[in-house]
């Protein structure tokens, strides 16, 4: 198979890892340093409402100049849910979506993956530069065995 027809689903990693809108930003913070990854797909009732990025935490963080004391800093943390600080319009792809597709709506958008969900709008997968990227090297290691 080519990678001009090489779709999500066969890329795509799965299941995909998600939050619920509850939780604390400490705590999903946690998660995503704990398995070294960047999004998270929030979801409530088995369907996608938002996206949570390190780049969303980032932003929700304190500042550093600010009076406050570490202990009052870790309170605020824990209270912070996901819901007030993920991102709430959300681009995603599909399960049959082709690869060189999804690889352009990143580029567009500068993003560096994007949920995939299925026609009821549950997340399915996960497709992110390096599933794309682990395509590129199997596929391009196909050709030069062939």
């Amino acid at each position: 198979m080519s990678i001009a027809t090489a779709t999500v689903r066969e890329w795509m990693t799965s299941p995909a890892l998600t939050v619920s809108p509850a939780w604390s930003i400490r705590r999903a913070y946690d998660f995503m340093q704990e398995l070294g990854i960047r999004h998270l797909p929030v979801v409530e009732n088995n369907k996608l409402v938002g996206i949570l990025t390190l780049s969303d935490i980032r932003e929700a963080k304190p500042s550093d100049a600010t009076s406050l004391s570490v202990w009052e800093l870790n309170y605020l943390w824990d209270q912070l849910t996901v819901e007030r600080v993920m991102t709430t319009d959300v681009i995603t792809t599909s399960p049959d979506a082709l690869v060189v597709d999804a690889a352009r709506t990143l580029l567009e958008h500068k993003f560096s993956g994007l949920p995939v969900v299925d026609e009821e709008g549950r997340v399915v997968g996960f497709l992110s530069q390096v599933d794309i990227n682990r395509m590129l090297v199997a596929k391009a290691g196909a050709m030069a065995g062939a």
